[in-house]
């Protein structure tokens, strides 16, 4: 199993300091996260400076909201995106659940769905090099991965499951416990089989972390509590962030046996410190 780091979004200044540790560590990834009434970072402009800064480690959306963008732009940013990493990006993607996002971008929420096998479709055809429409030539330039970036989807409802082996390359589930994340992977690898796919999907996990002083582990709790405030469930998230060493290891194991390929830390405190603390724990 590899391991990725999830950067906070609280203290942009911190982001290069935390890249520059990941990429000295035994991390495979470093993510992050995307809204848009929020105050986090544009992830792809974001992640462009990120993989400017690194060589070697992947940089990954975790989940970029593809409806709230325009599907021909969008094609472009991740293709450019893939191009300078030297194809060291990671697509996750998935729709969203905030109705103020939906709002601000001008979508119908009850639409994205739809809006998104719509946009994959094109995604993967400007990806290949084929026109993007009628009256409308190929979208460049041409993504430095073959066919175009990685796609992992997020989500749970079985809409975003079956997406993984409709278009996507593996899935990306969040926040749930290793046992309930065991029945998903199980239902997207199930998926995979019915659409015909060869070999298997890739299964990264989730969860959240903040490891250091007591301050530190508030400021996590504050930050997960706001950005799960719309779900009117924040406390489930809270109550689920790892705080000691041991909860760490313990998750290592669970998610190893449930067969995950990838393990993501999420981390909400800003200390860019923490890196190197969790890379003290992970085999």
């Amino acid at each position: 199993m590899r391991y990725g780091l999830g950067l906070p979004v609280n203290d942009l200044s911190l982001l290069a300091e935390w890249a520059r540790r990941a990429e000295a560590s035994p991390f495979r990834t470093v993510a992050l996260l995307d809204r848009l009434v929020y105050g986090n970072p544009d992830p792809l402009i974001t992640l462009a400076t990120v993989a400017g800064a690194t060589s070697r480690v992947r940089v990954q959306t975790e989940v970029l909201l593809a409806p709230h963008y325009n599907t021909a732009v969008l094609a472009k940013q991740t293709a450019t995106l893939d191009r300078l990493s030297g194809g060291r990006f990671t697509l996750g993607i998935g729709i969203g659940g905030r109705e103020d996002d939906a709002a601000a971008a001008g979508i119908d929420p009850r639409r994205r769905g739809r809006r998104l096998d719509a946009q994959m479709a094109l995604l993967r055809r400007t990806w290949a090099g084929e026109p993007y429409g009628d009256g409308a030539g190929p979208v460049g330039p041409a993504p430095a991965t073959p066919g175009g970036p990685e796609v992992l989807f997020g989500g749970f409802a079985p809409a975003a499951l079956e997406r993984v082996g409709r278009w996507g390359d593996g899935f990306l589930g969040a926040g749930l416990p290793a046992p309930y994340m065991d029945r998903k992977f199980r239902e997207v690898e199930r998926g995979w089989q019915r659409h015909g796919r060869e070999g298997r999907p890739r299964l990264v996990a989730q969860v959240n972390a903040a490891l250091g002083s007591e301050a530190l582990v508030e400021e996590a709790r504050k930050e997960i509590g706001a950005y799960y405030a719309f779900t009117g469930h924040a406390e489930y998230m809270v109550e689920g962030l790892l705080s000691t060493p041991e909860s760490i290891r313990e998750a290592v194991t669970a998610y190893g046996d449930i067969g995950a390929d990838e393990l993501v830390f999420y981390c909400w405190a800003a200390d860019p410190a923490q890196a190197d603390r969790l890379a003290a724990l992970v085999p």
